[in-house]
């Protein structure tokens, strides 16, 4: 029930931030909404607010929507024969000043904003959450020196030594060991070349991560990258200023979109395995598994109850991020496909015919469709479901 009821929390805040920022957006371009759903199916709760827009409660807590009026096209982009009915429909029953009022009658770059406001409302929200608790909770960092290096390691292989620092990967910077260990866990079967200062000297090591399954208590069996060093050194522990944390509070989310981004470029050209892709399922299992991780062995419930946010923010920060990278794919149905169609409205001057936003749209309704079963799929395997229900007939 705590698992199910976070999960509850996490998708409802990310969902609603999400919405929340095309509906600011549209607000800001005085474009006329019907109503913002949280949730989906029948209302639970409504009201109206003084504009005229319903807000609602809905009996389904897994999503949210805001409709713009005048929205009945499922690609949001009606076409010139579209557009010009349903103007002449606003005109007869409105008057002709209260067309410029909906969302499909505004300038192309007025909606291009407006459908990106969702996925920077997301990434706003993570900063937030993350620049929140860098000033208040702070963190453990360990340094990036090598405490340990076994024989016969892909390290050991490439020359590593014990109190050797890395301060690079690829030209990248490396602060702590943590951000080492998350650069080699995407890169199993890569070189990197590795900056690292050893004594006086800065040499350049070229190490190639192995593949290893390990099993994580909050994301499961994981296949991730190793070059099987250690570090047992003593954690120290950093909290950003309230004017640092800002910037660091960005460059962690900026470190996990480039983390998407690469491991989605990696899966694409067929350089690692599909069989991570996690979805709604796993989503569910992270969050579960957060909750019950951060309040174990609670001395009271003030202390429960505190761990829990922090540990369902965290989680909330997360998924935010990857919700926002995702919506601006250029896939039909999803914020980046409608910016993909503006693009050429702008450049063709004139929307794209209705037949091919239709045939755009199941397109990608089918794949995000597929992507959902095909994540669940794997989410079912990676908890041995299958061999849990197996076991009950053996």
């Amino acid at each position: 029930m705590t698992g199910l009821l976070a999960f509850v929390f996490v998708l409802s805040v990310v969902v609603t931030v999400h919405e929340l920022g095309h509906f600011w957006a549209a607000r800001a371009c005085g474009v006329a909404i019907d109503c913002f759903s949280i949730g989906f199916g029948p209302k639970i709760v409504a009201w109206r607010d003084k504009t005229g827009v319903e807000w609602r409660i809905a009996s389904i807590p897994l999503g949210g929507y805001v409709r713009f009026s005048g929205d009945d096209n499922a690609a949001s982009v009606p076409d010139g024969g579209d557009l010009a009915v349903l103007k002449r429909e606003i005109a007869s029953r409105e008057g002709e000043a209260a067309v410029s009022r909906y969302y499909h009658f505004k300038p192309v770059w007025q909606r291009a904003i407006i459908a990106v406001a969702g996925p920077v409302a997301n990434f706003l929200l993570a900063i937030a959450v993350f620049a929140v608790f860098m000033v208040t909770l702070g963190e453990y960092r360990h340094p990036a020196t090598i405490e340990t290096v076994p024989a016969n390691s892909p390290a050991a292989a490439a020359g590593f030594r014990p109190g050797d620092l890395i301060t690079k990967a690829d030209g990248r910077r490396i602060k702590t060991f943590e951000e080492l260990k998350g650069y080699v866990m995407l890169r199993a079967r890569l070189p990197i070349d590795f900056t690292v200062e050893r004594g006086d000297q800065t040499l350049h090591l070229v190490a190639t991560p192995v593949q290893v399954e390990v099993v994580d208590k909050i994301n499961g069996r994981m296949k991730i990258g190793q070059l099987g060093i250690g570090n047992t050194s003593r954690p120290y522990h950093y909290r950003s200023s309230i004017w640092r944390a800002v910037p660091d509070a960005t460059v962690q989310v900026w470190d996990q979109i480039s983390t998407i981004g690469f491991y989605l470029g990696r899966l694409v050209t067929g350089q690692i395995s599909a069989d991570q892709i996690s979805g709604v399922i796993g989503i569910g299992h992270a969050v579960g598994a957060m909750a019950s991780a951060t309040t174990a062995d609670a001395p009271d419930i003030q202390t429960l109850l505190l761990r829990f946010f922090v540990g369902q923010m965290i989680m909330v920060a997360t998924l935010s991020v990857s919700i926002g990278f995702m919506n601006l794919l250029p896939i039909p149905v999803l914020d980046g496909g409608h910016l993909l169609m503006y693009a050429y409205e702008a450049i063709a001057k004139r929307p794209l015919k209705a037949e091919f936003q239709a045939a755009g749209f199941r397109a990608g309704l089918a794949l995000i469709l597929g992507f959902m079963l095909f994540a669940a799929w794997n989410d079912l395997h990676r908890y041995d479901v299958f061999k849990f229900i197996g076991g009950l007939f053996s």
